[in-house]
C-alpha cells in the first residue's frame, strides 16, 4: 500500500474508534425515561452517526484502492485505540488483559501486513 493509502486506512480506523466513544457518550446522555426526542436530538448520537457516515465513505474509497486482505487487518487497531481513548477522555483504566490482547492484535496485524 502507498503511504497515502495507509494513512487513509489509519484515519478510517481512528474515525471508527472515535465514533465508538461518541456512541458511548450518546448512550450516557439518554435519560432513563427514553423518548424518541432523547434519541433524535442527542448531539453525541448525531456526531457519532455523521462521523460513521464520513468514515464509511472513506473506507469504501480505501477498499477501491486496496485489497481487503491488506486493509482489513488495520481495523484490528480499533481494539487498541478505543480503550486508549476511553482511558484518555473518560478516565477508565486499561486493564492488563486488554494490554496483552492488544499486543497480540498488533502482532497479528504485523504478520498479516507482511503477507
Amino acid at each position: 500500500m502507498t503511504p497515502f493509502l495507509t494513512a487513509m486506512t489509519v484515519l478510517c480506523v481512528l474515525g471508527i474508534s472515535l465514533g465508538q466513544l461518541l456512541f458511548k457518550k450518546a448512550a450516557a446522555a439518554i435519560p432513563d425515561a427514553m423518548s424518541l426526542q432523547s434519541w433524535i436530538f442527542n448531539p453525541w448520537l448525531i456526531a457519532a452517526l455523521v462521523l460513521y457516515g464520513i468514515t464509511t465513505l472513506a473506507w469504501v474509497w480505501v477498499l477501491r484502492n486496496a485489497t481487503l486482505q491488506l486493509a482489513y487487518p488495520f481495523m484490528g487497531l480499533a481494539f487498541l485505540i478505543v480503550p486508549a481513548l476511553e482511558w484518555l477522555f473518560m478516565s477508565n483504566p486499561i486493564k492488563l488483559p486488554t494490554l496483552i490482547g492488544g499486543a497480540l492484535i498488533l502482532a497479528g496485524i504485523a504478520i498479516a501486513a507482511r503477507a
